[in-house]
């Protein structure tokens, strides 16, 4: 259901600087206030995420031209919910998943989990290069909203975060699929930086943890993480021809832009999605790569940074070749 940002209750200024103009919730707006309890808003999030989840992934199998049990490994990721068995078995269920698939849940690495999770899955068809894997991210923010927190970060969040699900197959290089082919990853954790975001758990369930030096944190690091990983490939700044980074917020994606010496329309699809549905954290950087991929596409040979930041605080990297 869309959530259009003037009916998301945050404060104007807020909302008016989030750089969101719509999101969209994963239940009818009623069906919130129901859930008075953590437990309940977490079996919310198993339905909502198995609905969502086994769509994308379906939507993802069908446009490579596979079936369910054509899949060997699934990774699946998420900070918004729990679930033990976990979605990945779930949907085995659901779907039709061949029982021998290898099954890989990820749990707490936030916004960057999307970037991850490629490179765990490009890491794994490397190792078994006749084999097809999927990663799935489920992301149901809304319902870890706490309306009795008025802290700055809890507002900031909501005015930021939507809900969705996106999925992506990374094939072995013994299968041939469309799609770019994925050269290098590299992962970067930022130690004594664990306060910067995350969850606060209680009983009550999940209170975000957002700091406001996080912005700073980027502009420090990134442009040197991705010139250092760059170098390494044999590759400067300005041979990447297109950006696909995580959506964050405004506030992030400037620090980005700074960091990386980069015009603001370098990073235009990642702007535009955050306008249309908001900061999907995990989702997010893998929304922006299927509008490279479906109607941005870069030239044959062109090389592509795919990057996301999370709770670490860390970073992941991605280079990524159009062929």
């Amino acid at each position: 259901m869309e959530w259009p940002a003037e009916a998301s209750g945050v404060a104007g200024p807020l909302a008016a600087n989030s750089g969101v103009d719509g999101r969209y919730l994963a239940l009818p707006p009623d069906s919130y206030y129901q859930l008075a309890t953590w437990g309940q808003a977490n079996n919310a999030w198993i339905e909502c995420a198995l609905d969502l989840g086994g769509q994308a992934l379906c939507r993802a199998l069908a446009g490579a031209g596979l079936a369910a049990r054509d899949l060997d490994a699934l990774f699946v990721v998420s900070v918004t919910g729990v679930a033990s068995p976990s979605l990945d078995a779930r949907l085995i269920n659901t779907l039709g998943l061949a029982p021998r698939i290898k099954r890989i849940p990820i749990f707490g690495l936030g916004c960057v989990a999307g970037a991850a999770g490629i490179a765990r899955a490009a890491d794994y068809v490397r190792g078994f290069p006749n084999q097809v894997a999927a990663l799935l991210s489920v992301e149901l923010y809304t319902l870890t909203l706490k309306r009795e927190d008025v802290s700055m970060a809890n507002l900031i969040s909501s005015a930021l975060f939507g809900d969705g699900a996106a999925a992506v197959i990374i094939s072995g290089a013994e299968r041939s699929l469309p799609g770019p082919e994925i050269l290098a990853t590299r992962s970067v954790f930022y130690p004594q930086t664990e306060h910067i975001m995350g969850w606060d758990i209680s009983e009550k369930g999940f209170q975000i943890v957002l700091s406001p030096d996080l912005p700073a944190l980027i502009v420090e690091h990134l442009g040197h993480d991705v010139a250092a990983f760059l170098a390494d490939c044999g590759l400067a700044r300005h041979d990447v021809g297109s950006w696909i980074l995580h959506t964050g917020g405004p506030r992030i994606l400037e620090a980005t832009a700074t960091a990386l010496e980069l015009p603001r329309a370098a990073l235009e699809v990642s702007w535009e999605s955050l306008r249309k549905v908001g900061n999907l954290s995990s989702a997010s950087v893998l929304l922006v790569l299927e509008e490279v991929f479906k109607h941005r596409r870069p030239e044959l040979g062109t090389y592509s940074l795919l990057a996301a930041m999370g709770p670490g605080f860390c970073s992941e990297l991605v280079l990524l070749r159009w062929q």
